[in-house]
């Protein structure tokens, strides 16, 4: 998961692309490797280890299948989502953050509690990454130490931050992303600001 110590992702910047089966969108935040199309119904899993994006969902419907990959989907926008993950029960996104970890490859669809949603959807290959996720408020300063061969996603769900130290500094508003790195030793980013957000740590599966 070699790449530059830190990636800038700015909301405005994702591609939006169609879904295969026309019941929403999908803005690709970052992928890694990067992939060359985006979109839920994208053969995809073979392109990237790992995927950040956020699907526009506009009507119900079925979820595509991505065998051999874990997806986590956190609510951002709407008045929430209700998920049937075959063979578990149904689990509905609520306001104002509700998420949901599970197998891609199980068949999944989605039922719109009050129209129009919009989901953070993270997903990776498990037998390539391991990944950890946090929703954190954002309160004054927070440090991410960031070890070789790992990566840490930082993405604004609410309010601001500004990222580094210094003269170095870097603003981030609501819907922004930053993908975190390190060279060849330990890497220390700060964040400082007020908000919530949502924590990724990426690392190669043992």
């Amino acid at each position: 998961m070699s790449a530059a110590p830190v990636v800038l992702c700015p909301a405005q910047s994702a591609r939006r692309v169609r879904w295969r089966n026309g019941a929403g969108w999908t803005r690709e935040i970052l992928s890694w490797p990067p992939s060359g199309a985006a979109g839920d119904g994208a053969d995809t899993a073979s392109a990237w280890d790992w995927r950040l994006s956020i699907a526009d969902i506009e009507s119900d419907g079925p979820f595509s299948s991505f065998p051999g990959i874990e997806r986590e989907c956190l609510l951002l926008r709407g008045e929430g989502v209700r998920l049937q993950i075959e063979p578990a029960e149904a689990h509905t996104l609520s306001p104002p953050s509700g998420r949901l970890r599970f197998d891609g490859g199980y068949a999944a669809s989605a039922t719109l509690v009050d129209g129009r949603v919009e989901v953070l959807n993270l997903m990776w290959r498990r037998d390539r990454i391991q990944a950890s996720t946090w929703h954190r408020p954002l309160v004054g300063t927070m440090v991410v130490f960031v070890d070789p061969g790992s990566r840490w996603l930082v993405h604004v769900l609410a309010g601001h931050a500004h990222l580094g130290d210094g003269d170095t500094r870097t603003f981030l508003a609501a819907g922004d992303t930053a993908c975190l790195g390190a060279a060849d030793a330990r890497a220390r980013h700060a964040l400082e600001g007020g908000g919530e957000l949502f924590l990724v740590r990426l690392e190669p599966a043992a």
